[in-house]
């Protein structure tokens, strides 16, 4: 059932207990004094996840936190099917898991970016290069000098490219139609200015290796990450035999309307409840989206930030280099006026970087490193509390009591694991 307060689609999380709906993954979970933290300031966390989803803005949320390379909370709750905004929970209801698989959306661009990283210590190209040495044709409307580098960093100069309305946003699962559509749009102006990229630089990125390996992009990230990792799903779409298990997004939240619709419209190229809608279907799933459909649960995206954090180990293998590491979380743009997402963003080259005194992922992460997905999913390591965190939620909700709940959580993060 729904619960509406002016106007915004909430998720009816009840009054009482939230146990019944919770699930905890008990044998991975290790004592908070084996990392250093007190059974309170666990507790403390865990009651910041509990306050969030008691928002109503998310049917599912996963959460998994990571301190000195062991696993502190990898928990569940809510509905991965059967729970959101107007729906009844129905004998088809099915309770989220741990290891219950999410799309990460834009929190995907994280893992293109390292690709890429990985690519280059494999000295298969040079970031520093231009995209056109790559891709002769990355040459339209003064694109031909923009390198890697930019393109990683947001400063490419086509943070947007033109979908034909009467194809639909179905384009842009269409892998050779985005790849020349983003090849013969024209650099904005002039390629100067920080703009996310929010579908545009994912696919020239993944072009990229594709041309450069001979591989296809999947069968990169399997040989390179995924299977090194230990990885069940950490797959960009997702295959027929896992799809039972996905848990399903959800419009929720206060409506979106102008002005906000508009930028949300022109950042993904679509309409806000369409982009929801759209990544529901099994068509969007058969598709491989470099910046936003990569599937993974919580604990996955954390072990993958674990292992940067750890240097590029992960059980005594060498999965990436310590300097490739180095230059992909170094600041590549101060804190700029970022002109797609209208707020101050700073980032490295494929990563979104915390700030002080308060950032994206809390107070005082000036050191963290990570990347946001669509809306309110967050993966991050900060080196500075020695922790590598994913929070994944389904419900899409751009404004709303949330928010503050959101920043607590992170507040209450930064503050419990200090020192």
């Amino acid at each position: 059932m729904t619960r509406s307060l002016l106007g915004a689609r909430l998720v009816d999380v009840g009054d009482g207990s939230l146990a019944r709906i919770t699930g905890v993954d008990a044998a991975a979970e290790v004592a908070p004094q084996r990392v250093g933290l007190t059974a309170g300031a666990v507790d403390s966390i865990w009651s910041s996840v509990e306050a969030l989803y008691r928002t109503g803005a998310f049917p599912a949320v996963t959460f998994c936190l990571r301190r000195r390379g062991r696993i502190v909370l990898n928990r569940s709750i809510g509905y991965a099917q059967g729970g959101g905004p107007g729906e009844s929970r129905g004998p088809h209801a099915r309770l989220a898991e741990p290891d219950t698989p999410i799309c990460l959306f834009s929190a995907s661009k994280a893992v293109t970016a390292m690709l890429m990283h990985k690519l280059a210590e494999e000295g298969g190209v040079d970031l520093d290069n231009r995209v056109s040495y790559y891709l002769p044709e990355f040459t339209g409307g003064g694109k031909d000098r923009t390198t890697i580098a930019q393109v990683l960093s947001h400063q490419g100069g086509f943070p947007m490219f033109d979908v034909d309305p009467a194809d639909g946003p179905e384009t842009l699962l269409d892998w050779e139609r985005c790849i020349e559509l983003i090849c013969a749009a024209p650099a904005e102006n002039g390629g100067k200015r920080l703009a996310y990229h929010a579908i545009t630089g994912g696919f020239i990125l993944a072009e990229i290796i594709r041309r450069v390996t001979g591989m296809s992009f999947t069968d990169y990230l399997d040989t390179r990450f995924r299977q090194p990792l230990g990885m069940r799903y950490f797959t960009y779409g997702l295959d027929g035999r896992s799809r039972p298990r996905v848990a399903r997004n959800y419009v929720a939240g206060q409506p979106v309307r102008f002005p906000i619709s508009m930028l949300a419209k022109q950042a993904l190229s679509a309409d806000f409840s369409e982009v929801v809608d759209i990544s529901n279907r099994d068509y969007f799933m058969d598709a491989v989206v470099p910046a936003g459909n990569l599937y993974s649960t919580a604990e996955e995206l954390s072990r993958f930030y674990q292992m940067l954090l750890d240097g590029g180990r992960y059980e005594g293998r060498q999965v990436m280099q310590q300097a490739t590491i180095r230059r992909a979380v170094k600041p590549a743009v101060r804190l700029r006026y970022d002109h797609t997402l209208k707020i101050p963003m700073r980032y490295s080259e494929g990563l979104m970087l915390g700030v002080n005194p308060f950032g994206l992922y809390g107070p005082m992460t000036g050191s963290a490193y990570g990347h946001l997905g669509f809306m309110n999913i967050l993966g991050w390591a900060d080196p500075d509390r020695d922790i590598a965190v994913s929070l994944l939620v389904t419900g899409k909700a751009i404004l709303g009591g949330h928010l503050l709940a959101l920043g607590q959580l992170l507040s209450t993060l930064s503050w419990q694991c200090r020192g």
